[in-house]
């Protein structure tokens, strides 16, 4: 046995962390109770009074009296800070106000109901989140809980009231609290107090003691309070030992340990261990060490690993699968003294007591050095008996301990070709070592021999490198001791010497042989983790789901030489359906289809290997997350009953859950696709119903108005009259075209049928014909133009250019005042060729512009957003500008102040041919 097994008395790092991580908190103390109305915040106000009395600085946070009066009169006495007003449809509610309390900052606050859901508004959705702020401000929080709002149990509190906690905190919020004290009360008592209106007050009061505080009910939940309470005290216990490197165990409650190995005997034990466990009333576990050896392991002995961990688990153990090391005695101990385990249930070692003395024993070293923890060693059922089979099967003839020795029968298991090596070498060897001597005089050439022995070992394994070190004695006898060419040792000290190397030999060769299995099953793990690394990043790339699938079934496949097959649940029906599988062609039998369906709709193991649907040839696991279940799979292998492993089970869950973590990545990402689709989606039709409503009807009025003035009154009009109605009918019904056309022209930019039609353009005709079709409304402005003679042709559409200047010289006029300037400017750079059109109107919003380019968005920085059209020209302006392949964008002017949209073209949409030639 280690001696550093014996003098583990180092404090666990991560304890030590923890409790330097409280000591800069606030302390947190939960009043605790099993059903509303049994004193929990009097209790709490009590206790506060005591910590004032002792000069410590106490206020009130928030406390709910619920109207009663003995709860009040606590209150007064304390300083109680003013809560905070939040608005909620329409009503003044008051909550908590955190800032007011750090401000404050009280050595001691007390906050009520924990579990509280804050108003929305609010700094955080929950009051227990309030409170973990305060507690990181160095505040110390005095809070009160009903045991059915603990996250856990909500479930279980749902099935005994029948009445379901919406309001819950997260079980971890109770684990850290520094310290929790249980206010219980019987159920008589409880009652009376219901019937004397000091919990709920009138038709409250009886529906309750109708429904909820019936007394098994009150009996079932204070139980659950003491339980849960219990399990927090010891997991302090046990937190408590870690970080004061406290070896243990204490045995405040009994905790068993039964060791597992591949024997036959193992079933017994582990059904001991639950007889044990049953009478002790204590907590369990069942542990399985993976040494170097059990790579080696047989397919019956792995499957009865299996099949061993799998019966603890129906039994009520926690089953467990940990590497093991070169001494299994010690990690046993190590899991022990973490887990605070207070009896070890082992197997009787059935090796010979010679190999024991060499190799040492499991049982011994645990019942040595298992100070304070009982051992219980169980002789193999089939030995108490006294019946042993007559003929035992290949598996069980094999060594059943549980260390990380070889079997012996195992040794020599090695290919032929190992052992013609190991000759080879030992020839080698011989031939060196006679030519060393040959030059030189060499007291000691065996040495020569441990090269070939190491080589053999670290080569092949136990069996050829025992064989070398035989064999290298032999060769060493008979070349080199006198008289050299016979067996014969003339001198005895030589015969001493060659027994000595002989056993040096064969250690040496068993010691390499060990480091060699530990290395190859280091690098078996380093492979396993970096195979999981790189299925991890390959997810993290996928975007589609079919994808993310056929690379799942492929990798698990690969990893766990299995056929797989993923299911999912069809988007539309609901039904589950295979998704991918390897191989592609790959079908499900009903047997396994039925056992996909159960293990999806139980969230539960089915098939081969497990207690439901054992007929089918595949095992399916469910694949879950955080938020439920998103598909199963399965696996099988060709042999007819075949069983993972402990170490391969391992892996399908790791893998599994890689998978289901990146199923559902994708679906929230699509999930979010569509909410912000549907999200656009509502805003564009929102907007839209508001131009159609304001932008496309006010003209309608206008054009309907004069019409049906002149049709019925137009001889009581004079000439001037009849005219200017006539114009602004024709005025508003181009306006109203011009709507349209922004309409018809974003519908086909959204649908993707623009299809540019380059041909040269010459910027001074598309500015001309843009200012002629917006004269009307650049009537009341004064137009600038600065753009050089000598620009050369552009490459664009003619139609759309036109319509892009066209649309900004309308915003611009828009939102200008008359009389003011608009200028369009153009100019040449070595890489682009700008155009920007100017006003001198109040500018953009910063945060404004990039959206003015969205559709339907209207604003300008005097924070009209009604005036103009329908909020859809600078948008069809930048779907224009980007099908022709350019780029448009908003920015502010200073002097004078005014807003520049500007169109920048590359150097590829400049026409080759100078402008005098194509004109």
């Amino acid at each position: 046995m280690p001696e550093t097994l014996q003098n583990e008395n180092r404090p666990s790092p991560e304890a030590l962390l923890a409790e330097a991580h409280k000591e800069k908190r606030g302390k947190l103390k939960i009043f605790l109770g099993a059903a509303p109305g049994v004193g929990k915040t009097y209790e709490m106000l009590l206790a506060a009074h005591k910590k004032k009395k002792d000069g410590v600085d106490v206020c009130v946070g928030v406390v709910e009296t619920h109207g009663r009066k003995e709860t009040e009169a606590l209150i007064a006495g304390l300083e109680v800070l003013p809560r905070k007003e939040i608005e909620y449809k329409g009503r003044m509610l008051h909550e908590m106000d955190i800032d007011a309390i750090i401000r404050r900052r009280p050595q001691l606050v007390l906050v009520d109901e924990l579990a509280h859901t804050n108003a929305e508004g609010s700094r955080h959705p929950k009051r227990y989140q309030d409170v973990t702020e305060l507690l990181d401000a160095g505040i110390h929080v005095y809070s009160t809980l009903n045991i059915q709002h603990i996250e856990s149990l909500n479930d279980v509190v749902a099935r005994i009231t029948r009445v379901r906690i919406r309001e819950t905190v997260p079980d971890s919020i109770f684990d850290t609290a520094d310290d929790v004290e249980v206010i219980d009360l019987t159920p008589d008592e409880l009652i009376q107090r219901l019937n004397e209106g000091k919990v709920y007050a009138g038709p409250q009061a009886q529906r309750a003691l109708n429904h909820y505080f019936k007394p098994g009910n009150i009996t079932a939940l204070r139980e659950l309070a003491l339980r849960r309470t219990a399990e927090r005290v010891d997991d302090q216990m046990r937190q408590y030992m870690r970080s004061h490197a406290i070896s243990g165990p204490w045995a405040a409650a009994e905790r068993l340990l039964v060791c597992i190995n591949e024997s036959a005997a193992a079933a017994g034990l582990v059904r001991a261990a639950k007889r044990a466990a049953d009478r002790l009333d204590a907590e369990w576990f069942a542990v399985y060490f993976e040494t170097p050896r059990t790579l080696h392991l047989s397919s019956a002995e792995q499957d009865r690993v299996t099949q061993t961990m799998f019966l603890a688990k129906q039994l009520g153990a926690e089953t467990v699968t940990l590497p093991g090391g070169r001494h299994i005695a010690e990690d046993v101990m190590r899991f022990s003294h973490d887990n605070n385990i207070t009896q070890i249930v082992v197997g009787k070692s059935a090796r010979p007591w010679w190999f024991e003395w060499l190799h040492g024993s499991v049982v011994h070293d645990l019942v040595k050095h298992a100070s304070g923890i009982n051992v219980h060693v169980l002789a193999d059922e089939r030995e108490v008996k006294g019946k042993e089979p007559a003929h035992k099967p290949e598996s069980e003839e094999k060594d059943e301990s549980a260390d990380g020795s070889f079997p012996i029968l195992d040794w020599f298991n090695a290919d032929p070709k190992a052992y013609f090596y190991t000759v080879v070498a030992t020839a080698i060897a011989t031939l060196f070592g006679r030519a060393v001597v040959a030059m030189v005089d060499l007291p000691n050439v065996s040495l020569v021999y441990l090269a070939a022995v190491l080589w053999s070992a670290a080569r092949y394994g136990l069996g050829p490198s025992l064989f070398a070190s035989v064999l290298s004695t032999l060769c060493y006898n008979f070349f080199f001791i006198e008289p050299v060419y016979t067996f014969t040792v003339a001198d005895p000290s030589q015969l001493l010497a060659l027994a000595f190397f002989c056993l040096a030999a064969g250690l040496t060769s068993t010691l390499t042989v060990r480091e060699r299995q530990f290395a190859e099953t280091a690098r078996e793990q380093a492979r396993t983790t970096a195979e999981l690394f790189g299925f991890a990043r390959k997810l993290s790339g996928v975007r589609k789901l079919d994808t993310l699938l056929a690379t799942t079934a492929g990798q698990v496949a690969t990893m766990l030489k299995a056929d797989v097959s993923l299911l999912t649940p069809d988007t539309s029906t609901g039904a589950l359906r295979q998704m991918a599988a390897v191989p592609a062609n790959a079908t499900l039998e009903d047997a396994d289809l039925a056992a996909a369906v159960w293990c999806w709709d139980h969230a539960q193991p089915t098939g081969r290997g497990t207690d439901t649907l054992p007929g089918s040839r595949r095992l399916f696991l469910p694949l879950r997350t955080g938020q439920g279940k998103v598909g199963v799979i399965g696996v099988s292998r060709p042999a007819k009953n075949f069983l993972l492993n402990p170490a391969e089970r391992r892996l399908l869950d790791a893998l599994g859950d890689l998978a289901a973590i990146a199923i559902e990545r994708i679906r929230l990402a699509k999930d979010i696709d569509q909410a912000r689709m549907l999200a656009e989606t509502e805003k564009l039709r929102s907007a839209l119903l508001t131009s159609l409503s304001h932008d496309l009807r006010t003209p309608l009025a206008l054009i309907i108005g004069s019409l049906s003035s002149l049709k019925s009154y137009g001889a009581l009009y004079d000439d001037k009259t009849r005219d200017e109605m006539l114009n602004t009918g024709i005025e508003e019904a181009e306006r109203l075209n011009r709507y349209v056309a922004n309409l018809l022209d974003m519908t086909q930019l959204d649908a993707g049928a623009l299809k540019p039609k380059r041909e040269p353009c010459d910027l001074h005709d598309l500015v001309g014909a843009a200012l002629r079709r917006c004269a009307k409304q650049l009537a009341q402005h004064k137009v600038k133009l600065s753009i050089p003679a000598n620009l050369p042709m552009l490459m664009l559409d003619n139609v759309l250019m036109e319509q892009v200047l066209a649309n900004l010289l309308d915003n611009a006029s828009k939102y200008t005042p008359a009389g003011s300037t608009i200028e369009i400017v153009a100019a040449q750079y070595k890489f682009s060729l700008l155009v920007s059109v100017r006003d001198e109107g109040p500018g953009i919003p910063e945060g404004d512009l990039q959206k003015v380019f969205d559709k339907f968005f209207r604003a300008r920085a005097d924070g009209d957003r009604g005036r103009g059209g329908t909020g859809l020209g600078l948008a069809i302006c930048r779907g224009f500008v980007e099908a022709m392949g350019g780029r448009i964008y908003a920015r502010n002017r200073t002097e004078p102040k005014g807003a520049e949209f500007v169109i920048e073209f590359s150097p590829e949409v400049i026409a080759e041919r100078p402008r005098t030639e194509i004109a």
